[in-house]
């Protein structure tokens, strides 16, 4: 059961951030359950580095959304890079 909670949330967490930032490009729902996982890794490492979190203690479900938001934004940043 350890395994599916950062994944339950970070889907819930890609799903939230891809609503927040609707021209996020194309992705699926594998594609919003990686960016919301991926950011909620981020702000996990970002939280402890900052103290915001002990070691061992996760970002939970708004350091996940905050994380997934800056995981999108670079996304877009690439895809424009990569247009140009």
């Amino acid at each position: 059961m350890a395994v599916q909670w950062p994944i339950l949330i970070g889907a819930i967490a890609g799903v939230l951030a891809k609503l927040i930032i609707s021209g996020a490009g194309a992705g699926g729902l594998l594609f919003r359950v990686v960016v919301g996982v991926a950011g909620a890794l981020f702000a996990t490492y970002a939280g402890d580095k900052i103290g915001m979190y002990r070691a061992g203690e996760s970002g939970g479900l708004i350091g996940a959304v905050l994380g997934a938001i800056v995981m999108l934004i670079i996304y877009q940043l690439l895809l424009e890079t990569r247009r140009k």
